[in-house]
This record gives C-alpha cells, sequence and structure tokens, in this order.
C-alpha cells in the first residue's frame, strides 16, 4: 500500500516559510493551561475585555430580524461608506468620496488587498522594525519584499525622515506607518507623517487604534496625501474584535482593482454587521469615550507597575493599549522569559521578537484587561522575579 504523503510536501515554500503568530502561540498555552486547571490572567492579546456599545448589538439583532442578512455591494453598504466619509471629514477635516472606500470583512482583508494592488514581483516595501508580526507575511504573499528600519525606544520607536529617504530605491513601493502602534502605543508625529508622505512611494496608513489616544492628538496620512492607502475598522476602538469589519481607503485609480479583488475573494462584507457598524458611527460616541477614560486609567496603573518591577519605559505610550517594556535587565530571549512567565506567573504577555530582531528583550503588555487584573499580574510577575 502506497503510503500517504506527508502533508507539508505538498504546501508552498512561502506558507511553509511564514512564521507563527507568538501571541497567539502564548494565547493558546495558556488555554491548555486554563483547561488544566490553572487561573491565566491574559495581558498578551490586543482585544478589549469590554462590551460592545449597547447601541450596536441592538443594532445588529435588529437588522437580523429585519432579515438584512444578504450580500451588499461589494464595496459596501452605501450608507456605511458614506458614514464613513463624515467621520473622516469631521475628525481630519479631508474630503473622501464613498467610491472611494471598500468595507471588508476585518482590517485583514483590507491589508491583503492593499498591498495585492500596490506590489508587483520584487517590489519594496518598508516597514519599521518593530511591527505588526503580520504586515511582512503580507506583503511576501503578494510577491513583495520586506526593508525594515530599526527605530528606537529614545526616539518613541518612531522613523526618522533621514533613515526612511537613506532607504528609498527604484524599487521602493511603499511605507507602512501604524500609529497609534502596535506593539508600542506609540503616536507618530504629525511633522513626520506629513514628511512621509513627500518622500514619492505611496504611504500605507494603519489606523486601527485612531481614537484610542490619551494625550495629545494623533492625524491619519489622508490630511498630507490623497495618494495614501488608509487600514481602518471598529475592532478596537469598538470593541468589535469578534465582529469582523474594516475597510480601506484608497486613491481612486485602484478602487476597481479592489473591487474586482473583493468579488472574487470575499464576495462583500457580513451586512448585518454592516448595518450595526453604521449605528456604532452615528449613536456610540458617549460609550466609546466611556471606554476611553477606562483604558487610560489602566495604562497609567500598567505603567507604575511594570516601572516598579524594574522594566524600562523611556518614552509613555498614549495610544493603543499595549506597552512595549524594557526587559533586557530580566532576558536576553524574550520568547523563553514570555513563556516562563505565562507558566511560573500564570500572565499572558507577548515576546518582544514577535514583533521584530530590534524588539528583542522587550516584552509586550496590553491593558486591554480590568485594574484588578492588572495588579494581580503584576503582584504575580513580582513574585516569580524574585524567586529567579
Amino acid at each position: 500500500m502506497k503510503k500517504p504523503t506527508q502533508p507539508d510536501t505538498q504546501v508552498p515554500e512561502l506558507v511553509q516559510g511564514m512564521k507563527p503568530f507568538l501571541a497567539m502561540e502564548i494565547m493558546e498555552k495558556a488555554q491548555e493551561l486554563e483547561a488544566m486547571g490553572r487561573h491565566i490572567i491574559h495581558l498578551e492579546i490586543g482585544e478589549p475585555d469590554l462590551e460592545t456599545p449597547s447601541c450596536v448589538r441592538e443594532a445588529c439583532i435588529r437588522a437580523l430580524k429585519e432579515r438584512r442578512s444578504q450580500y451588499t455591494h461589494s464595496l459596501g453598504l452605501l450608507e456605511l461608506r458614506e458614514e464613513i466619509c463624515r467621520e473622516y471629514a469631521e475628525k481630519y477635516n479631508v474630503a473622501i468620496t464613498p467610491n472611494r472606500v471598500l468595507v471588508t470583512s476585518g482590517t485583514s482583508p483590507a491589508m491583503l488587498l492593499a498591498f495585492s494592488v500596490l506590489c508587483h514581483p520584487d517590489d519594496e516595501v518598508i516597514l519599521s522594525d518593530p511591527h505588526y508580526p503580520c504586515y511582512p507575511n503580507f506583503i511576501r504573499y503578494v510577491g513583495g519584499r520586506i526593508k525594515t528600519i530599526p527605530v528606537y525606544e529614545e526616539d518613541g520607536f518612531q522613523y526618522s525622515l533621514g533613515s526612511v529617504r537613506e532607504c528609498l530605491g527604484e524599487k521602493t513601493r511603499a511605507i507602512v506607518v501604524n500609529s497609534p502602534a502596535n506593539p508600542t502605543g506609540t503616536v507618530i508625529p504629525a511633522e513626520i507623517l506629513g514628511g512621509l508622505t513627500e518622500l514619492g512611494p505611496a504611504v500605507v496608513s494603519d489606523e486601527i487604534y485612531h481614537g484610542l489616544v490619551y494625550e495629545g492628538e494623533t492625524h491619519s496620512a489622508l490630511e498630507y496625501s490623497e495618494d495614501a492607502f488608509v487600514l481602518n475598522g471598529f475592532s478596537k476602538l469598538y470593541a468589535m474584535t469578534g465582529w469582523r469589519l474594516g475597510y480601506v481607503i484608497a486613491p481612486e485609480p485602484f478602487m476597481r482593482s479592489l473591487q474586482t479583488l473583493q468579488q472574487n475573494f470575499f464576495i462583500s462584507a457580513n451586512s448585518f454587521v454592516q448595518w450595526a457598524a453604521l449605528t456604532a458611527l452615528r449613536e456610540a460616541r458617549q460609550e466609546v469615550e466611556a471606554m476611553c477614560e477606562i483604558y487610560n486609567e489602566r495604562r497609567t496603573l500598567l505603567l507604575a507597575g511594570l516601572r516598579k518591577l524594574g522594566f524600562g519605559i523611556e518614552v509613555e505610550p498614549t495610544g493603543a493599549f499595549y506597552v512595549l517594556a524594557n526587559a533586557k535587565e530580566f532576558c536576553t530571549d524574550s520568547r523563553r522569559f514570555a513563556f516562563e512567565i505565562l507558566e511560573h506567573a500564570g500572565v499572558g504577555t507577548t515576546p518582544g521578537i514577535d514583533f521584530g530582531p530590534n524588539a528583542e528583550g522587550y516584552i509586550r503588555f496590553t491593558y486591554a484587561n480590568s485594574k484588578e487584573n492588572i495588579e494581580e499580574a503584576m503582584a504575580r510577575i513580582g513574585n516569580f522575579l524574585e524567586s529567579r
């Protein structure tokens, strides 16, 4: 009898070479420990623990009762796209038309579509190091190549215009910006964001954490260039991670190609979730503002707790819900250290190496968890460090 072929031999090298998402690896290991009866505090996953605003939940139920569950236009509901345009006009004073907005089933499909229309084979895309771990996988999957620029704690993990300019080449197609950033929680200064849009390549601005800013202001790349690609969605600000709804705002010449890809790969985003998102934009502001106040209180608590334990934080994060803390006093292998914290302290954290080589020696903590759990996590890690 012929032996069955090993699955790995049938999987393309491109897929085989894709690295695991360590934040998910930690979470899945944590779930195994929980199944064995352990109590784990989750500070590894950027998922709000707060409830989706009540008006959004009610709108979703109402849409289902009204049988609004059919396909929508491939670009998304016109009403929702119009409201997204109004949102950007109100917040950033930019004029966008609905034909430049494509609604997707989460921001990840938006990334895939955007990089698909941007990257020819071997085109280069500039990323900061550290960066969100999934960016390189999307870019390589569509045939692009990565060029990373190390950014440093003392600079708030921000690009310098000079370093980006030095990296530009004939094949540079795009520069990726994520502000407020994952994993650092820092916000790009307006002068740097504006300067990046003047360098030539398209700026791909991941704005999924917009609205979650506790000090200062945040800016959209669209304020500086109509040629920017903006990625955004409802997961973080509206506590709608499992609802899976995002969007891309793109230059008009790319929209037909984006729409064609959407039609073939995804058809359209979930219709009843789109109706709920429309309500989120129109009615959830008060509940969102209350959530932001809670996050800010947790941010202050976590920063104080980490510093007391001996973690280094040179520039405080002012957005999203992350702290990338310097753990070099405790480790040289952040992956091993994060798994030790999980095993011995019962606290999930994310190793810095997940976000790029320049984040080795750092640990990312999220404050998308209760103050009580954050305090308990700091006590547990403190006991672990003392015993270690």
